[in-house]
């Protein structure tokens, strides 16, 4: 059985399948913001859509970050080290990538156990 929350025409938000809970890439919802700021935007909603799907962030599995600009990596971990239980750290890839808009600084996707 397949659950899915915050569906639109394009896509869902997060897709619960199998005991995996998958949210789609998220952005910040203040593009005003740096990468730090913006991270901290996702990361919040990151909680949001796990506790949706019944779980939440020391349940990540993987995670897989987008930067704009490579060179915002030590900016973007100050926010993430706030923010992830350092005792359930998941398997994680950062890479710089040109994103949907100028704007977006960053783009994180998680997937987790429910």
């Amino acid at each position: 059985m397949i659950t899915r929350h915050d569906s639109g025409s394009r896509l869902s938000k997060v897709l619960v399948a199998n005991g995996f809970a998958f949210l789609s890439g998220l952005t910040a919802k203040n593009r005003d913001l740096d990468v730090a700021g913006q991270t901290a935007d996702i990361l919040a909603q990151v909680d949001d859509y796990l506790a949706m799907a019944g779980t939440d962030k020391t349940k990540i599995c993987v995670a897989n970050i987008w930067l704009k600009d490579i060179g915002d990596f030590a900016q973007m971990n100050g926010a993430w080290e706030k923010w992830v239980d350092p005792a359930a750290t998941p398997a994680r890839a950062t890479v710089e990538s040109r994103l949907a808009h100028d704007a977006i600084l960053v783009e994180i996707q998680v997937q987790a156990l429910v």
